[in-house]
Formats: structure tokens, C-alpha cells, sequence
């Protein structure tokens, strides 16, 4: 019993204002900045993961080329830059974010964006949204809660070259080098054949290449506070080298998630992609930044608890997204991994359908 009241957190002081309650929740002011930047970020990404769908959808009743085909039509869409720039915005006030904040408390917030794209998509793209999505909802509510009270500190950096020295680390060069040759083999090997049928294909190349992305930005990040309080860091090579790294990563990845936008039913995307890119980082972070360094077991406890939590309310969330209406359906869908057979006009999440393979083999025979 003992150990598990040490976990349990001891209750707010009484008499705070609005700003020192939410200091108090996340722990220190710069990770309250950090978590209001990054659920800012949230609903701006979910806004543009339904523009950016409709520019797509505007493009092909054009006569354009789906993006899924290798076409970049899209590009001669406003509607489409609109989106682009409202990610921009989202992604932009990300950035700051992991400025503040330690990756570990910045990316699974990202549930936000679930909750935020499925709300708009259900009112500006006409999908459905499953009355299980709501108890989905509030689970990302409730472990983002948890996630920001049992935050960890950023460990304090002075320099962006103490950033390149964890970025030459062994380990971390280990996992660089796996996430380049996995992500090379699903671009050369997988995406050509599996692409249109698994989203896991482009989500994946995505959340690898994210994942590094993520700890760059952070480096760049940590070089503009530096810069801001009075020590000149953005000029430095290493600085430099992040914000190419960088740009080469989100280049990638929006190639990409245009193929899975065009492809793949939109909730679907943005839930799956929130599950492997949060997974990829967090590993990232804690190889490079060691967030649980200096972390007791019980504030890793309710970390570990809050992003099994919000990555639950993700599965609820899109795994009801096409099932029969009825919280009763939506449980058997949960249950058995499979799309309701009303609804067949969406490809299958995994290699799981083996009878959509074999006629896929076919026609390609054919």
C-alpha cells in the first residue's frame, strides 16, 4: 500500500489562480507553456488534416491525378495551401512547443488532433462518427490530463552542441540507421505493393522519418531559447545542420501523408499515424534525450498509464469509425478488428484480409 500512495499525487494548494493551477498540473511554468503550445498545435493540425482532404477530394472531381497515383495536382488547389498553411501554423506552435517541453509530454498530447480531425470531419466532410468515438474522446481527455501532471523536467542544456553530442551518441546513431534502412526498404519494397491497401505502409515511412525529425526541431528549439536569453546559437553549424535535416524529414513525410490522405478514410490516417509516431519518438527521445533518466517509478508509472490510455481512446476512436451504429456493434468491432460489412467501401487496416489480396494478385496477373 505504501508504495502505491507514493504514487498517488498529493493535492493542489489552495487559493491559486487560473495560471498557477495550471503551472501546478504541468509542473513548472515552461512545461505549461509547453502543453498550451502543443494542444494549440493539435487543433490547428486537425483543422488541416480535413482542408487538406478536401482540396485532395477537389482536385480529383477536377480531373486531376490523385496524389495516391504519384499526381500533384493538388498543388494548383487553394483549398489545398489553405491546409497546408493551417499545418504550418499547428506545426510551427509544435515547434516552440518542444522548446518548453521534454518530447515525451509534447507528442502524446498529439491525441488532441485525433479528437479535433474526427469533430471536423463529422461536420465538414460528411463522415460519420460512431457514438463509441465519444467515449474514445474522453480517454485522449483524460490521459492527457494524467500525461501533463506527471510530466517530466527538461534536463537542463546550455549549449546546441551538448544537443550534437546525445544526437553521436552509439545508440542513437544505432537507431537513426535502422529508421533509414527500414523506411528505405518500405519506400522500394512495400509502398508499391501494399500502399493502396495497408495504411500502415505510409503511416509508418511517416512516423519513422517524424520521429527524427522531432528530435531535430527540438535541437533547433533549444537554440532559439538559448539565442533569446542572450547566448548566439542559431549561426552554429550544428544549428544549421538541424534545420536541413529537418526540412529533408518533412518533405518526406508530406509526401507521404498525401498518399495516405488520398488513399485512406481520414480519422483512420491521423489515428493510426498518432499511435506509431508517438511510439517512434517517445523511443527517440529516450534513446537521445533520456527523459527517464532521472524520473521516479511512479511518475513513469502514470506516464506509461496516460499514453496507454490515450492510445486507447485512438483505437476506440477509428476502430468504431465504420461499424454498425449502436455502442453494442461498436464493442464487436472493437473486439473482432474488423470493419462492419455495411460499410466495404474502405480497404482494410493490416494484412489480415486475405481474400483482398489474392484478387488484388489477380488483377495485377491480369
Amino acid at each position: 500500500a505504501a508504495p502505491l500512495a507514493a504514487m498517488i499525487p498529493p493535492p493542489p494548494p489552495a487559493h491559486l489562480s487560473m495560471r498557477a493551477e495550471i503551472e501546478w498540473l504541468a509542473g513548472s511554468a515552461d512545461n505549461a507553456r509547453g502543453v498550451a503550445l502543443a494542444l494549440s498545435s493539435s487543433l490547428f493540425i486537425g483543422a488541416s488534416f480535413i482542408i487538406k482532404k478536401k482540396g485532395l477530394l477537389m482536385s480529383v472531381e477536377k480531373g486531376g491525378s490523385s496524389a495516391s497515383a504519384g499526381g500533384f495536382s493538388y498543388l494548383r488547389q487553394p483549398v489545398w495551401w489553405l491546409g497546408m498553411l493551417t499545418m504550418i501554423g499547428g506545426e510551427s506552435a509544435n515547434f516552440i512547443a518542444y522548446a518548453y517541453a521534454p518530447a515525451i509530454l509534447v507528442t502524446p498530447l498529439g491525441a488532441a488532433t485525433i479528437a479535433a480531425s474526427a469533430v471536423f470531419a463529422r461536420f465538414f466532410l460528411g463522415e460519420d462518427m460512431h457514438i463509441c468515438g465519444i467515449a474514445g474522446i474522453l480517454l485522449c481527455t483524460v490521459g492527457t490530463v494524467v500525461l501533463v501532471r506527471f510530466a517530466p523536467e527538461e534536463a537542463p542544456v546550455t549549449s546546441v552542441e551538448e544537443v550534437w553530442s546525445m544526437a553521436m551518441q552509439p545508440v542513437f546513431r544505432a537507431y537513426v540507421c535502422f529508421v533509414l534502412s527500414f523506411t528505405l526498404a518500405l519506400v522500394y519494397g512495400a509502398a508499391p505493393k501494399y500502399g493502396k491497401t495497408h495504411v500502415v505502409v505510409y503511416v509508418a515511412i511517416c512516423s519513422m522519418i517524424g520521429s527524427l525529425s522531432v528530435m531535430a526541431l527540438r535541437g533547433i528549439g533549444i537554440a532559439a531559447k538559448l539565442t533569446m536569453r542572450g547566448s548566439d546559437q542559431l549561426r552554429k553549424r550544428e544549428t544549421l545542420f538541424f534545420i536541413l535535416w529537418v526540412g529533408c524529414c518533412i518533405a518526406t513525410q508530406m509526401n507521404y501523408l498525401n498518399k495516405a490522405l488520398d488513399t485512406f478514410n481520414t480519422t483512420m490516417v491521423s489515428s493510426v499515424y498518432y499511435v506509431f509516431f508517438t511510439v517512434c519518438t517517445v523511443t527517440a527521445s529516450m534513446i537521445m534525450y533520456k527523459d527517464w533518466e532521472n524520473q521516479t517509478p511512479g511518475s513513469i508509472f502514470w506516464q506509461v498509464v496516460a499514453l496507454l490510455v490515450n492510445v486507447a481512446g485512438v483505437h476506440i476512436l477509428s476502430g468504431t469509425r465504420d461499424s454498425a451504429p449502436g455502442c453494442r456493434a461498436g464493442l464487436r468491432a472493437l473486439l473482432s478488428r474488423r470493419k462492419s460489412e455495411e460499410k466495404p467501401e474502405y480497404t482494410h487496416l493490416c494484412a489480415c484480409d486475405d481474400d483482398a489480396e489474392q484478387q488484388q494478385q489477380q488483377q495485377q496477373q491480369q
